[in-house]
């Protein structure tokens, strides 16, 4: 556990300008050295959150969302922006109910009414207003360039994929570039139990930094390769409350893409020291390894 970082008296004040005094402060950040994010209490007890972006890439994508997404979602289901600062890549959102879905040790049945309400809340950020000329472009072209990303990841990995597996992951980016169109929209980009507060009002969701448009199929990678890969009755729950099948063309395209994944978490894991990732990596890979190769 990295030791708690300390909120910077600037933004305090900026903070309290907008919301009041401010009586305690928690480091809320995740156990990441560029996770930046502070429990803010104040006088009546309202609790508030500041979070300061790892780049201006996430905070340009999060302030837009909070702006012209995320309210599709409804009041209680996501926090909401009260202000931001862009010299300091500082957002001041509000709170909302619940614990991290994954720290309560849900039963079968609380995960499976628990992906429900995720799919709801998913199908909401997925229609969440049309996209424009410049976002749709980005989309449309979103699988072609995550195809593209594969001979990166595969060289930052190194030795860690023998050639049985790199060629594994080549092919699966050869067969992502001729899957064809798939819908596209806003995605949350961070879509697993981390992000989703679970609570007696419900599911509320939250980290919207890799918020972009691009094709939908890509907000179902991560569960497909933790949540579903173990538990096709959560990924059942999940696409019925979601309101739809994936399409065939989608069905292929997340095959590819939990490739992707998997060498980009062997990537990444490793050279971050981030053991659940690199974990997730070696396991889709070893799954993937076992069965036909596309």
């Amino acid at each position: 556990m990295s030791r708690p970082k300390p909120l910077p008296a600037a933004l305090q004040r900026w903070a309290e300008q907008r919301i009041g005094s401010v009586v305690s402060v928690r480091d809320a950040s995740h156990d990441w050295d560029r996770s930046r994010v502070w429990d803010l209490a104040g006088e009546s007890g309202v609790h508030h959150y500041l979070k300061v972006s790892p780049s201006v890439k996430f905070f340009t994508r999060e302030s837009r969302a909070y702006r012209h997404v995320v309210p599709a979602l409804g009041h209680t289901r996501a926090s909401h922006l009260v202000d931001s600062r862009a010299q300091d890549l500082a957002l001041l959102l509000t709170a909302v109910p619940g614990t991290r879905a994954k720290q309560l040790g849900l039963d079968a049945a609380e995960w499976r009414a628990v992906h429900q309400q995720a799919g709801v809340l998913c199908a909401r950020l997925h229609e969440a207003g049309e996209l424009d000329r410049g976002d749709r472009v980005e989309a449309e072209a979103s699988l072609n360039a995550a195809a593209d990303g594969a001979e990166k990841y595969l060289a930052r990995a190194g030795d860690r994929l023998n050639q049985d597996e790199q060629q594994l992951i080549r092919d699966h980016a050869a067969r992502l570039r001729l899957v064809g169109p798939v819908p596209v929209g806003f995605i949350h980009g961070d879509n697993q139990p981390r992000n989703w507060l679970w609570s007696k009002h419900g599911l509320a969701v939250v980290d919207f930094e890799r918020t972009r448009p691009t094709a939908l199929v890509q907000d179902f990678v991560i569960l497909a390769n933790t949540q579903w890969a173990d538990h096709p009755d959560r990924e059942k729950a999940f696409l019925l409350s979601y309101g739809r099948e994936l399409s065939d063309a989608e069905r292929q395209a997340l095959r590819c893409l939990t490739a992707l994944d998997a060498v980009n978490c062997l990537a990444w894991g490793p050279d971050n020291g981030d053991a659940a990732v690199t974990a997730r990596g070696r396991r889709t890979l070893d799954r993937l390894m076992r069965e036909d190769r596309p």
